[in-house]
């Protein structure tokens, strides 16, 4: 019992660090936001691009290689999106420099399959890399309390889907994948991220009533679904956690699962919000 308390606390005490950490750099300053998240950003493909590692050869140094371009994806992205350039040819550069790095350094291996350790690396941009990025996209071009809420719905979906699933959770969800998810708690955090958004929308006039719960409901979905995402992975790498930096909750994709599709899909809804309105 002693063991199980002492895992609780360590649990409540990361989370509530993160949190912290998340909603700090968020609210605080445009340079608090680029910095905390462009290092999500290069942990987070680290992490990723470990894992993969195991499945093909790739040249040495590509890991530094690819994180680097990951950075240079965020730091391209928040350029444009701060600074509202009218052209981002200039600001392209250094990412298009480390896509043409990385195709080259290929030709350069011994590997039988090449094919592979482009797919992979690309993989990594596209997966954890972009949609890091285009947390600019909210922030600036729409409103730091929208990617704020993303993550509190996300939170708070997360919350009443583990609380109801533990309850009363007993057909599965996607037993193939994640065999511990039910239905039951995937309505369950929806309800309660659709209660949240309509508490929001009593303080917050960015959206209105409707198109709070409709935000609400794209980041449980969206977050859900990334979740499956990356537990898909992990099953098939036979790892039970992307890392263990983050005492009593694993690694950073571990805790950036359910953003990875919630945040272009969010774009997406967001875009439609406000082009219907």
């Amino acid at each position: 019992m002693a063991l199980s308390i002492k895992t609780l606390a360590i649990r409540a005490v990361t989370g509530a660090v993160f949190v912290a950490v998340i909603i700090g750099s968020i609210l605080y300053s445009q340079y608090s936001f680029a910095i905390a998240f462009a290092a999500f950003a290069a942990l987070a493909s680290l992490e990723f691009y470990k894992l993969v590692e195991t499945l093909t050869h790739t040249p040495r140094g590509t890991r530094f290689v690819d994180v680097l371009g990951s950075i240079l994806l965020f730091i391209t992205f928040y350029i444009y999106a701060a600074q509202d350039f009218d052209s981002s040819s200039i600001i392209t550069v250094p990412y298009l420099v480390y896509f043409l790095v990385r195709f080259i350094m290929q030709l350069y291996d011994k590997a039988e399959r090449p094919l592979e350790g482009w797919a992979y690396s690309f993989l990594g941009q596209i997966y954890v890399a972009l949609p890091f990025a285009m947390c600019n996209v909210l922030y600036f071009r729409y409103s730091p309390i929208i990617l704020l809420s993303l993550f509190a719905f996300i939170w708070i979906n997360d919350t009443g889907a583990y609380l109801v699933g533990c309850t009363i959770g007993k057909h599965r969800l996607f037993e193939r994948i994640s065999p511990k998810k039910s239905w039951e708690g995937f309505w369950g955090g929806l309800i309660l991220a659709a209660i949240a958004a309509f508490v929001a929308s009593r303080f917050l006039d960015i959206l209105d009533t409707w198109q709070w719960i409709g935000l609400a409901l794209t980041c449980s979905i969206f977050g859900t679904w990334g979740d499956l995402c990356e537990s898909l992975i992990k099953r098939s790498l036979k790892v039970k956690d992307s890392g263990n930096i983050l005492p009593g909750h694993g690694g950073w994709l571990d805790r950036f699962d359910s953003v990875l599709l919630a945040v272009p899909a969010t774009i997406l809804y967001i875009f439609l919000a406000f082009s219907i309105s």
